[in-house]
């Protein structure tokens, strides 16, 4: 498990590409029989990806976390964004195909992962939070999902929300999870721009092309810095920071949330001219 230390926005202001990467990028996530995790310092966020050729079980790195097992005092959202698979907790199975999402809640001890078939992995894509409470491991299917319709073409912001784990629906004690999708022709994510006083967010970029990038906006509002994400690429966004992106094309994200509350329009709005 690697470690990602909180970062002050003056540092920030200093910091090269190579640096801001270093910092706030977490590429890699899928490697095949492999699990990786990213332990965030910013409200304790965990970002990883698991890519099992084989079953894989979800180990945990009691030095850092200080728990016999990964969600003894946590929780955790999975969403997959690869080929069909399966995540067996405590002896039930849920298979997952595509965008398809499962909440495990805190107290979850024996959990693993699995694909359907090895030349199509699943890849299960997850978020965990630190948890004082515990609610049902639950299973969504994208489809069932009812989306939320933002934006407008001329704007190139058309997109839909779909929220996965959030008050209103399947209950967590903090995590938020969910899907944006841009529409054709739509490549702006989260403009105009706002910030989180209370909850830092990671956003995960996915369904681009190889030559695809999405230029992702962070920083203060009055002091912005980008980073250039690629396909299956994951960022972190600290309290402090802006979260935003312009892509060559349309794309998809996962965004999650942990912090002071789970209400999704808690959020400090910028105005586009104190943008620097």
């Amino acid at each position: 498990m690697q470690v990602r230390y909180a970062v002050h926005p003056d540092h920030a202001m200093s910091m090269t590409s190579k640096a801001l990467k270093k910092h706030f990028l977490i590429d890699n996530l899928f490697l095949l029989g492999k699990t990786k995790l990213v332990y965030s310092h910013n409200d304790r966020l965990i970002v990883g990806g698991i890519c099992p050729d084989s079953p894989l079980a979800l180990e945990t790195d009691k030095s850092i976390i200080g728990a016999d097992y990964l969600l003894e005092r946590r929780e955790m959202g999975v969403i997959n964004i690869g080929g069909s698979g399966i995540v067996s907790v405590d002896g039930t199975s849920y298979s997952m195909g595509f965008k398809d999402g499962l909440y495990l809640g805190k107290g979850s001890k024996q959990i693993s992962f699995a694909s359907d078939e090895t030349a199509n992995p699943a890849k299960f894509y997850v978020n965990s939070a630190p948890a004082h409470a515990s609610f049902p491991t639950t299973a969504v299917s994208f489809e069932d999902i009812e989306p939320d319709h933002l934006g407008e073409v001329e704007n190139s912001n058309k997109r839909n929300i779909r929220k996965y784990f959030h008050p209103d629906g399947i209950k967590t004690c903090q995590l938020v999870m969910g899907v944006t999708t841009l529409e054709k022709g739509s490549v702006w994510n989260t403009m105009p721009v706002h910030t989180h006083e209370r909850r830092m967010e990671a956003y995960f970029y996915f369904n681009m092309n190889l030559d695809q990038v999405v230029f992702h906006l962070m920083g203060q509002p009055s002091e912005t810095r980008h980073i250039v994400m690629r396909n299956q690429e994951a960022v972190l966004s600290p309290s402090w920071s802006i979260h935003s992106g312009a892509g060559t094309s349309n794309y998809t994200f996962i965004w999650g949330m942990a912090g002071e509350n789970q209400t999704f329009t808690d959020m400090d709005s910028v105005p586009m001219s104190d943008i620097g």
